[in-house]
């Protein structure tokens, strides 16, 4: 499975805002725009709590195993590879979204003076701001379910199979 790299998920940011304000642009020249849901930020926030607190639940129950604790749940590794599959869908989700709502929110800068425009501009801000979060609990929980790298004593990965 490959790590998320910020170099994507940047990209994604930066062409969806592009794109994004490219089409708040002309589809306010017919007079109106498509508004920025209230639910999107919220629901944004809903999965980096998620992702939060399964990164947090895997590290804890990690740790007990390593501890040897007795009674100590050990983490299915399917299951957590499914987990790590999610934050990483997540975080290319939110990339995308957050770049769409940047976009708009961007446009919207323009006017700010329109009491609805500017809830609108903050509920973009709210959106990037929620993405982001769900980004770095993304990375939170990959580094979480990282297997430690396999060296011999000289600091050389093996050539082989382990006897």
């Amino acid at each position: 499975m490959k790590q998320l790299r910020i170099g994507v998920l940047a990209g994604l940011f930066v062409v969806a805002g592009v794109l994004s304000w490219g089409a708040a642009r002309l589809w306010d020249s017919f007079g109106t725009l498509p508004s920025v849901p209230l639910a999107a930020p919220i629901v944004l926030a809903v999965i980096a709590v998620v992702l939060t607190a399964t990164a947090l639940s895997l590290r804890a129950r990690l740790k007990a195993q390593r501890e040897r604790r007795p009674g100590a749940q050990g983490v299915n590794p399917l299951m957590a590879a499914r987990a790590v599959v999610f934050g990483q869908a997540s975080a290319l989700v939110a990339a995308l979204v957050s770049g769409m709502y940047g976009g708009t929110g961007v446009f919207l800068l323009g006017s700010l003076d329109i009491p609805a425009r500017r809830d609108q501009a903050i509920y973009a801000a709210f959106s990037v701001l929620a993405g982001i979060a769900v980004i770095v609990a993304a990375f939170f929980l990959e580094r979480v379910c990282k297997l430690p790298e396999d060296h011999d004593k000289n600091g050389t990965a093996p050539a082989g199979p382990a006897a």
